[in-house]
């Protein structure tokens, strides 16, 4: 089964708090209290949010973090690229392959081409979409491959 991480899961979800409130300066602790995580845990996801240019962070009595580009423009690939680093299917879909096997591999185009729809898939879903209400379905865009 293909997944993402638990932390991953949580940045989608601390992201999608930061969304609500926009133009506030949200501290670790009442996001931790939106998004009901523990503490310790949100400031683990804040951290590679922050590096990655996903959220600003402000430091002091009234520190805290919020978004630092409007959630529409804030995609899926981001956030999973953030917390998980490049996106990569399989050992040779990635950027700096070490496979043995790729020399004489005949289906490694094809597995690119795995990688391209997801990659596709994940850009076309923005933090704004994600904390719409859940019920609705996003359309996703899938590319032909």
């Amino acid at each position: 089964m293909l997944r993402v991480t638990k932390l991953t899961d949580y940045a989608t979800v601390l992201l999608a708090c930061l969304a609500k409130a926009p133009q506030r300066v949200l501290s670790a602790s009442e996001l931790a209290e939106m998004a009901k995580l523990e503490l310790p845990t949100v400031s683990k996801v804040l951290k590679p949010l922050s590096r990655a240019g996903l959220v600003e962070a402000f430091r002091g009595s009234q520190g805290g973090y919020r978004l630092a580009q409007p959630a529409a423009q804030i995609s899926l690939f981001a956030v999973v690229e953030a917390m998980e680093g490049r996106l990569g299917m399989t050992e040779c879909s990635g950027e700096h392959s070490q496979c043995e096997h790729e020399p004489h591999c005949g289906i490694q185009g094809q597995w690119q081409k795995v990688n391209d729809v997801i990659a596709d898939a994940l850009r076309s879903v923005s933090i704004a979409e994600l904390g719409r209400d859940s019920r609705k379905s996003i359309p996703l865009k899938l590319a032909k491959a």
